[in-house]
């Protein structure tokens, strides 16, 4: 009996696993977009007409789901347990994405949208599955390591840029502010820290030179 309890734990490990990969890798994905900007398969103002349409197609996904008109497996598949009656992270991930595409220059807007897309499914690997306001120091310093390498190719000659971008993805990512009972989802506010972490660090680079 304790043999049989012991493989349906592992299979349920298994199980949560995949879900868990499947997820980042969805995650991980979004990077396409602003990667046809890089490859230069796509001009700025494409890639913003993109985000624009995803997050419009997002918001009504989401609206449908929580009217029960639609009730596709992929949603059970890609949202968590909680989420199945709140707004779901895709949504947040689309309109915070979005929202920094048309509020700041390239420079600025793709590094802060990759540390959301890249930094945070590889950070959320080294993170155990529980709930924590700060996450652990191991996480912390992964998320920044990521984002301090996907700064550098845009900001380089601007350390504090690099510097103030990672630091302003890592606090985003890492800690978790709770309104009126309401956790902040990170993937509303990756982006729009990091994005202002740089922005203030150019600016300030520029004012100091």
């Amino acid at each position: 009996m304790a043999g049989m309890t012991g493989q349906f734990r592992d299979a349920a490990r298994v199980a949560l696993f995949e879900d868990e990969l499947g997820r980042r890798l969805v995650h991980a994905s979004g990077s396409a977009v602003p990667g046809l900007y890089l490859l230069g398969l796509a001009t700025w103002k494409q890639v913003q007409l993109l985000f624009l349409v995803g997050a419009a197609v997002a918001v009504g996904l989401e609206g449908f789901r929580h009217a029960g008109n639609i009730d596709w497996r992929i949603f059970t598949y890609l949202t968590r347990e909680y989420e199945q009656e709140t707004v779901a992270g895709y949504v947040l991930y689309m309109l915070s994405s979005a929202a920094v595409a048309f509020a700041f220059e390239p420079q600025v807007a793709v590094p802060a949208i990759l540390m959301l897309m890249l930094g945070d499914p590889i950070s959320g690997l080294t993170a155990s599955d529980e709930f924590r306001r700060i996450k652990r120091p191991r996480t912390l310093v992964t998320m920044f390591f990521v984002c301090v390498v996907i700064a550098l190719p845009f900001v380089h000659e601007a350390p504090l840029a690099v510097l103030l971008g990672g630091l302003g993805g890592t606090l985003a990512d890492g800690v978790k502010p709770i309104v009126r009972g309401h956790v902040i989802d990170d993937n509303l506010t990756i982006p729009p820290v990091a994005a202002i972490g740089l922005f203030v660090g150019l600016e300030l680079t520029a004012a100091i030179g």
